[in-house]
């Protein structure tokens, strides 16, 4: 297919492809980079999960490195501060997690994701009522759910909430909140769906990101040499 062709590579279309193949590359390389703490990340939640639940008696023992480890937490729940998570989604169907604040021995509070409830044919807040007194809820601890893309960001009011951001709701509502979640497991006459997915740190994205930069490297590379053979006869 090349008989009668040079090799003859300008300097301009050279410099640039250099530049991309080591852009690409460099990105490919941080993309590895990334799912392999991801990765080890995975692997610590997994080994975490496994240990005995840690008792909470204080918002101050609670700290972000302790997301995924399971938890037992005593107190009661308030429920004239529960909030509703909307536009949250089961199994396809629309519906809202439930999250209210336990008020722990020391006074300060554990925000507890009770579960998810589908929503009602009229869009409102479900009433999902806690069980009053002294309670023991187990569960896991994470972080807040994903958030929505807002056009405009609003402070926090009412109870139905379209995301959650425990900073913000704890200096809009003066409780003393973890910085983590307690998601609750195990059974409760509530009607409320507690099928909390496993530990997902992303890892994939990344790999797939990565064969994306290596794929654009390897292509510029292939286009650098196919388009710098030249007819002999061309000066």
């Amino acid at each position: 297919m090349l008989r009668g062709r040079r090799f003859r590579p300008g300097p301009w279309p050279t410099l640039a492809a250099a530049v991309v193949i080591a852009t690409t590359i460099l990105l490919g390389n941080w993309q590895a980079r990334r799912a392999d703490l991801r990765g080890s990340l995975q692997s610590k939640a997994a080994v975490v999960a496994q240990q005995a639940p840690l008792p909470v008696r204080g918002a101050a023992s609670i700290t972000p490195e302790l997301r995924y480890s399971p938890a037992v937490a005593g107190g009661e729940y308030r429920a004239g501060r529960q909030i509703w998570l909307d536009n949250r989604t089961y199994k396809g169907a629309a519906g809202y997690y439930v999250l209210t604040p336990l008020r722990l021995d020391d006074g300060s509070h554990v925000l507890v994701n009770r579960g998810w409830i589908a929503a009602t044919p009229w869009h409102s807040a479900p009433p999902a009522v806690p069980p009053a007194g002294r309670v023991i809820v187990t569960g896991r601890l994470n972080q807040a759910p994903p958030s929505f893309l807002e056009l405009q960001h609003a402070a926090p009011v009412g109870p139905v909430l379209q995301n959650l951001d425990l900073a913000e709701l704890a200096r809009v509502s003066g409780l003393a909140l973890a910085p983590l979640i307690l998601e609750q497991t195990g059974e409760a006459p509530d009607g409320l769906v507690r099928d909390w997915p496993a530990p997902d740190s992303g890892r994939e994205k990344n790999v797939s990101y990565m064969w994306q930069w290596y794929s654009f490297a390897a292509l510029t590379a292939l286009l650098w040499l196919l388009l710098n053979w030249q007819p002999a006869g061309r000066k």
